[in-house]
């Protein structure tokens, strides 16, 4: 029996063998529509993203809300999908993951907010998580 000699796979040959492709959306995982890029002026572009991520808001059970810009770090609800609050904590649950270079290490979920799963086999699901309050924001009608 002789060992394959197989040069390593480039991430684009890897993707198209398990099925995905890099060209149609429909196949990548998080297909949200991209924002502007702040990469044109870095500084200006952190300030920004800073600024909204600092600004809070009070939110309430039953408070319809969405993604600030540029701050999804989660995979639901997309970028223009409402999801709803379900429950305020007063004492934040800070996330257990235990690398520090991880965007998730002691990130405060102060939210439960549910949404519905919008593909697979959960398709219309709502399912409850936990998130960081400043994250988010009111839903408004603009965001659809």
């Amino acid at each position: 029996m002789n060992p394959k000699n197989t040069k390593p796979l480039s991430s684009s040959e890897l993707l198209a063998k398990i099925g995905i492709s890099q060209n149609d959306p429909e196949t990548l995982l998080f297909d949200d529509e991209p924002l502007d890029s702040p990469l044109e002026d870095l500084a200006a572009g952190l300030r920004e993203r800073f600024r909204s991520f600092t600004r809070r808001e009070v939110f309430r059970a039953g408070d319809v809300v969405g993604w600030k810009a540029g701050l999804k770090n989660r995979r639901w609800p997309t970028y223009g999908k409402p999801a709803i609050v379900v429950e305020v904590i007063e004492s934040p649950i800070y996330d257990a993951e235990k690398d520090s270079g991880n965007a998730y290490f002691r990130e405060p979920l102060d939210l439960a907010v549910g949404v519905f799963i919008e593909e697979g086999p959960h398709r219309g699901d709502f399912v409850v998580w936990h998130f960081d309050s400043r994250r988010l924001q009111a839903w408004t009608s603009e965001e659809n």
